[in-house]
């Protein structure tokens, strides 16, 4: 869909694309390998439980980005090295997380794409709890499912699948 947009930067799609674009917030970090990501959005939205986080990796990730809204929690990790080598082994380009990861030193030799505000080596409950596939909002963004979310060192933009 947007394959011509595949290397670009942010800062090129924001020169393009200005009134088309969502810009996140600042506030997020690079953890993982890859600092530049990009992909359609695939959305979860789960408070300290990451049950579904779990199971959408287990999925084939076909080049998306998972994007999951924690809450802004900072209390515990929504995903660790197990989950982001799920990740990497099922074919995500990313992972954007509004809250917090763990084991940052080994997702950092990982090739995927992960942002999140901060870590914490507390893990989450895992009760099933949460929704997937569903709008979520979060650092002035709303994230839909199949818009395509692009990260690099200069931050994360969200382009409306409308958009050419």
């Amino acid at each position: 869909m947007y394959q011509e947009k595949a290397g670009m930067k942010t800062a090129d799609l924001y020169d393009l694309h200005e009134e088309k674009l969502q810009i996140c917030n600042p506030g997020f970090r690079h953890y993982g390998g890859d600092r530049g990501f990009h992909g359609p959005i695939a959305t979860l939205k789960c408070f300290e439980d990451n049950s579904l986080v779990r199971e959408e990796l287990d999925q084939a990730g076909q080049g998306r980005v998972l994007v999951i809204d924690g809450g802004g929690s900072l209390r515990c990790a929504m995903m660790g090295d197990i989950l982001a080598q799920k990740a990497v082994d099922n074919g995500w380009a990313g992972v954007l997380v509004n809250g917090c990861i763990r084991d940052a030193a080994e997702i950092g030799e990982m090739s995927l794409g992960v942002m999140a505000l901060a870590t914490n080596p507390r893990k989450s409950v895992k009760q099933g709890k949460g929704d997937k596939g569903v709008e979520v909002n979060f650092s002035g963004v709303t994230f839909r499912p199949g818009e395509w979310l692009y990260a690099d060192e200069d931050g994360i933009v969200v382009l409306a699948r409308a958009a050419t």
